[in-house]
């Protein structure tokens, strides 16, 4: 048996088995070994069989026998059935679609079983407490001996007997009882023998950590609980300290790339913000000098601007690109080069989110058109300019961009008459090419991969000896992320945090309501309303389910709930709708009717998360609240905390359960998108936080990754290995494992 080798080739998989595997992503040997325990049932207090109560949770030891397979009577259901003995009584023990037991258990073996103790239905005539006990589904192992003493305390200690029994994450078609076995079915193949740490002797010295093979068994079979944490402490270890590698090596590389010097004067910066009609809070200033401060260093900026929904990322964005566009640069021989004007590109996930920087730069540039400051739009449905040669008018308001051709746009950047060219991912694509691209910003950047970034990175210049000029990266969130979280994904990038909000802005106040309050909640919308506001309503799926695909749910649909809205609740005003299945063009007309105050309220999907900017709207309701994770409540209803008025956000989950509750009034008692995210990291459990799907670590990880100290030490050990030597040529199953690794590896971003 090897790690590599597909399942199907050790064990007779059935379809849905193979189904259930699959959609807990294991293929292979080592997914199934790298497919971790939840928790762990402890069995130490075991019970006597004649003491066993219907509905109760029991461990049980004894003897097996009478094993067989069948199939239920009217159901037809696949099963096993045997009976279990000890001194005092027996019961019988039902697997439901679990027929592979009986022939994996052998008749007359002692074995270990826990599970919960149900009743069959009495006969007619009978006593109401008369039916047969017996154990549903119970977890079953077989044990060298059996304990002297039910309960005694000594389980653990005894040859074969362990107390903490594994409980794996489990998935239709396939239970835990099915992993647990086909573990140990790997661990008797002797294939632990052959495996070789990856981690340095060293380090596990270091940090106590067991070695690769003894963390595996104490993982999936631990004799104490010391032993699981430890094991998990030592994966968890092992995989943020792979990422710090990638991301170090990473950061390495780029800081060889020699970068334009852009030295502005304090008064060319101090002209530009003197022309904003409100202050800059203290953490922009700060945020400012950082990122000047790297323009000076000769090599390439990698920089992360982590910033609250609201606290003011663009207008530190615009007024270092004015500073970067401005600057006759010097190499990093300290000359004065003459590589006329530099240029910066502004990349933004959505179509919407770009078109809205660009109308924001175009405020913040118009007066520097005396300059020659040009600004370029470029997205998947077309090119546009500003300034236009003829200002003109359209619904009502001055437009001073125009529509050009794509070619016309693409031929003005490659000779850099536009030095600010700001877009969706057509800023990647290779018609694309810049003159002197300085500066590459990326806003909410964890929304394209490291691919995508690499690619607007080497659309640059050559310096005179012809060698590769890396533009300076800032890379923006308005995505709460753990400090924890931030030092391992983003390991590559100095961190920089906005954590003040602008003078004047007010607290939101949310609220959590219920579908009995629903009509409160509507008069409460209804008042700023008439006050001329303007309001947003979230929904969980654009359309109503089709019946006879797809069974009712009581998520309401934007479609549905933009008719009712408008017939019932609120006639006078008038409603619009936005979701993802819309044109572009249809998507930009909704928001600038929104944005002009023809529409009163807009019924979307989270589509409005990121970036959507309308300061009248001040009030936001989402519907289904519990179907959202916490940061994305919190990027939603940033969308209402645009302004200094006062703003509102409800939220109305569907279930009004104790757990959905607590997990909401979070939203009401965090002061900021930061504390918010060591909330959730703090009080949600394995797999519910962030998990493989958006991070792309484990559940594991992500426990651990709650540790800033293990966090730190991963770290400390990477930046050493890398300042040491980045070929690991002096540890080769380090380097074999990290190359392995880059393969196979997910986008973290």
């Amino acid at each position: 048996m090897n790690l590599n080798d597909p399942l199907e080739t050790h064990f007779r998989l059935s379809g849905p088995l193979k189904a259930g595997l699959s959609r807990l992503g294991i293929k292979t040997v080592e997914d199934l070994l790298c497919h971790f325990p939840v928790r762990y049932s402890d069995t130490a207090a075991a019970r006597n069989i004649s003491g066993l109560r219907r509905g109760e949770e029991a461990v049980i030891f004894g003897k097996v026998s009478r094993l067989k397979t069948s199939k239920g009577f009217r159901t037809k259901i696949p099963m096993a059935d045997g009976l279990i003995e000890d001194d005092t009584g027996s019961i019988k023990a039902v697997w439901f679609n679990q027929p592979y037991l009986a022939k994996m258990i052998p008749n007359g073996a002692l074995v270990r079983v826990e599970g919960k103790v149900s009743q069959r239905r009495p006969r007619p005539g009978s006593a109401p407490n008369e039916g047969e006990l017996y154990l549903s589904n119970p977890k079953i192992e077989v044990v060298t001996e059996l304990p002297t003493a039910v309960g005694d305390s000594l389980f653990g200690d005894q040859s074969g007997i362990h107390t903490l029994y594994p409980v794996y994450p489990e998935s239709q078609g396939i239970s835990s009882n099915w992993i647990y076995h086909a573990v140990q079915k790997i661990f008797k193949s002797g294939i632990l023998d052959s495996l070789r740490d990856p981690l340095p002797p060293d380090i596990l010295e270091r940090y106590n950590l067991p070695t690769l093979t003894t963390a595996l068994v104490w993982i999936h079979a631990p004799q104490r609980e010391s032993d699981a944490q430890a094991a998990r402490k030592r994966f968890a270890f092992e995989e943020v300290f792979f990422i710090q590698l990638e991301r170090q090596r990473e950061k390495k590389e780029w800081m060889k790339n020699p970068a334009f010097i852009i030295e502005p004067s304090p008064e060319t910066v101090k002209s530009f913000t003197a022309r904003f009609p409100f202050s800059f809070t203290e953490a922009q200033s700060k945020a400012i000098a950082e990122i000047l401060g790297d323009f000076r260093r000769g090599h390439a900026m990698a920089r992360l601007l982590e910033g609250d929904v609201g606290s003011g990322k663009t207008a530190v964005a615009a007024t270092t690109t004015f500073a970067a566009i401005m600057t006759r640069p010097r190499g990093k021989d300290g000359e004065k080069q003459d590589y006329g004007s530099l240029q910066v590109a502004y990349m933004a996930p959505t179509e919407i989110l770009a078109t809205q920087h660009f109308e924001s730069f175009i405020e913040y540039f118009e007066h520097c058109q005396n300059l020659g400051v040009s600004i370029g739009l470029i997205t998947g449905s077309g090119c546009r300019k500003f300034p236009a040669k003829v200002p003109s008018f359209k619904n009502g308001a001055r437009q001073n961009w125009t529509d050009i051709s794509r070619t016309q746009l693409l031929k003005w950047v490659a000779n850099g008459e536009i030095p600010i060219l700001i877009g969706t991912h057509a800023l990647i694509q290779k018609s694309v090419q810049f003159k002197n691209l300085a500066y590459v910003i990326v806003d909410e950047q964890h929304r394209f991969g490291t691919a995508q970034r690499q690619k607007l990175a080497q659309k640059n210049a050559t310096n005179e000896r012809g060698a590769h000029i890396a533009p300076h990266l800032l890379s923006m969130t308005a995505t709460p992320i753990p400090r924890t979280l931030a030092l391992t994904i983003y390991g590559d990038l100095d961190l920089t945090l906005l954590d003040q909000m602008p003078t004047g802005r007010k607290p939101i106040i949310t609220e959590i309501s219920t579908p009995q309050n629903r009509e409160k909640t509507y008069e409460k919308m209804r008042a700023e309303l008439v006050l001329g506001r303007q309001a947003y309503i979230i929904c969980p799926r654009i359309d109503e389910p089709d019946p006879a695909k797809e069974m009712a749910v009581q998520a309401k649909s934007v479609k549905e709930e933009a008719k009712r809205l408008e017939t019932k609740v609120f006639p006078e005003y008038a409603v619009g709708i936005l979701h993802s299945k819309m044109k572009d063009a249809e998507k930009e007309k909704v928001m600038a009717d929104f944005k002009a105050h023809r529409i009163d309220i807009l019924v979307a999907t989270s589509v409005v998360e990121v970036g959507v900017n309308v300061p009248n709207a001040t009030v936001i309701l989402i519907e289904g609240a519990e179907r959202f994770g916490l940061s994305q409540l919190h990027q939603l209803r940033g969308r209402v905390v645009r302004s200094n008025h006062q703003a509102y956000c409800f939220v109305l989950p569907e279930t009004q359960s104790q757990k959905t509750i607590d997990r909401l009034r979070a939203l009401t008692t965090a002061k900021n998108g930061f504390e918010l995210a060591e909330f959730d990291l703090k009080f949600r459990g394995a797999g519910e936080l962030y998990g493989r799907k958006q991070w792309g670590i484990s559940d594991v990880a992500m426990e651990a990754i709650k540790n800033i100290k293990m966090v730190e030490a991963a770290r400390t050990e990477a930046i050493r290995l890398v300042e040491g030597d980045d070929s690991f040529a002096a540890y080769p199953l380090l380097k074999a494992e990290l190359t392995r690794r880059e393969r196979q590896r997910i986008h973290f971003e």
